[in-house]
């Protein structure tokens, strides 16, 4: 089943000055539920723009985007968060759990905001935290975590309304080199194991050589590539 069908997005931004640029320029990109792509590329290259953009939380200046069978025809943002309730999963490089709950409270959090019962966001909210090897730490406060289990929490929060997309924006890049090996190894299973279509940006080759396909970004453009050539 095909999640995301992105096709010729164009973004251009118009600077101080008057002059354009254009950051994406006919960029197509297709997942599939249990397929894990990379988007590799240099810094300033347009990863995050690109995630923004089959993401629905930017609208593109041309081209369209369908999540699960849903075409991105608004650029209202109540129509559009309402689409990113119900399809997408986020992790950012920053985990921006909320400090005064607890990591169960953290999970919980998007379920009670889609109207789920308490009891059944608990239960959704401690089985995803015992699969990302959180379950002990489930009454902690993300102070009392380390970066690497609040990311991880972070992942559990993002899974948690059963998205058909997950979207990754360099998602170990804030973390040492142990927390981002478990980290890329809960990555590595996330798209088989949940059914997911996943987007993951990245920097990094260990998390890069998990994916299904390698993609480069560079001056607008999507291509194939291989994790050795790619990663910069």
């Amino acid at each position: 089943m095909m999640v995301l069908d992105a096709q010729g997005l164009v973004m251009r931004y118009r600077g101080g000055d008057g002059s354009v640029l254009t950051v994406l320029d006919g960029v197509d990109l297709q997942v599939a539920a249990g397929e894990m792509v990379a988007i590799v590329g240099a810094s300033g290259a347009g990863k995050s723009t690109l995630l923004h953009c089959v993401g629905a939380l930017e609208v593109p200046t041309a081209g369209s985007v369908t999540i699960a069978g849903e075409r991105v025809a608004s650029s209202q943002d109540e129509v559009l968060s309402a689409l990113r309730n119900r399809r997408i999963g986020f992790v950012f490089q920053f985990h921006h759990l909320l400090r005064e709950f607890t990591a169960r409270e953290n999970v919980m959090m998007p379920l009670r905001i889609a109207g789920r019962s308490t009891l059944e966001a608990g239960a959704r909210a401690d089985a995803l935290l015992e699969r990302v090897g959180l379950a002990a730490r489930a009454s902690h406060r993300p102070s009392a975590m380390s970066g690497g289990e609040q990311q991880r929490c972070a992942v559990a929060r993002a899974l948690a309304t059963e998205p058909a997309l997950l979207i990754a924006d360099e998602p170990s890049g804030n973390l040492d080199r142990q927390n981002a090996e478990r980290l890329h190894d809960l990555f590595g299973h996330l798209a088989s194991e949940f059914g997911l279509a996943v987007v993951v940006a990245t920097h990094n080759r260990a998390l890069a050589d998990r994916a299904s396909r390698v993609l480069v970004l560079s001056e607008g453009r999507l291509t194939a590539t291989s994790t050795a050539e790619g990663v910069v």
